[in-house]
């Protein structure tokens, strides 16, 4: 219990450490919603941001493919860390997965241990108006056996700098 006043700052650090939204603001210390969602539109126009598909129906014992495409709208070279993206083997939970009475579904895959700050190896650089795709199987990272619908949403804003504004939806069927 005495070591959690330095477990939890650490955590907190290292989450915030490989995102690009870590630099103070002119609006710095104002922290109101209209604030936040306008800055997340702002960067949404003007740099990076990750859109998510899926099949909309996939029997069950198909693999449930999860595309994750990064996509530049700025005018320069932008970089987002690979960590906690498909672009990485599945090594983290960083896709919340629900199904339609809002229970969770268990992430079953490997948790890595990582060194801070990230390496330059983790960063992934992509060109103006340049965009690049991954995919991941869901099912080697996450229990999903009954049929249902399902929602995924992406919950590693922090950890990669990348904007997912949007969840996405499957049903999975007999």
């Amino acid at each position: 219990m005495k070591n959690l006043k330095f477990i939890l700052p650490a955590a907190l650090l290292a989450l915030a450490s490989c995102s690009q939204n870590t630099r103070p603001s002119e609006n710095a210390g104002v922290n109101t919603d209209s604030t936040v969602t306008a800055a997340a539109d702002q960067t949404v126009e003007k740099g990076l941001f990750a859109k998510m598909t899926i099949k909309d129906t996939i029997k069950v014992g198909d693999p449930i493919l999860l595309k994750f495409s990064v996509y530049n709208n700025a005018d320069s070279t932008q970089q987002f860390c690979k960590w906690h993206t498909p672009f990485e083997p599945l090594i983290s939970k960083y896709l919340d997965i629900k199904d339609e009475n809002g229970v969770e579904v268990d992430y079953k895959g490997a948790m890595a241990k990582r060194v801070m700050p990230p390496p330059a190896s983790s960063y992934t650089k992509l060109n103006a108006k340049d965009s690049l795709s991954a995919e991941a199987d869901l099912l080697k990272g996450y229990a999903i056996s009954k049929p249902a619908k399902y929602t995924v949403t992406y919950n590693s804003q922090n950890m990669s700098g990348l904007i997912v504004k949007d969840s996405v939806s499957f049903v999975y069927i007999k």
